[in-house]
């Protein structure tokens, strides 16, 4: 499970990199661009999810060996 997550987390970072690469910087709310921040957005969100969960697990498994 561990591992798991640590791949999702790499895609994540990589889908964020891959979207900003897609941003025209001198238009960002233009149609494509839009999209591609909003992508990189919930990306972002994402990985903040994925590190939550992972902190959740490290906690649990501190609790469980007391």
């Amino acid at each position: 499970m561990k591992v798991f997550i640590y791949i999702l987390m790499g895609l994540t970072i990589a889908l964020a990199v891959f979207n900003l690469t897609q941003v025209n910087f001198e238009n960002p709310l233009e149609k494509n661009s839009a999209v591609a921040l909003i992508c990189t957005l919930l990306s972002v969100c994402g990985l903040l999810i994925l590190l939550i969960f992972n902190s959740a697990k490290k906690i649990d498994q501190k609790i469980r060996k007391h």
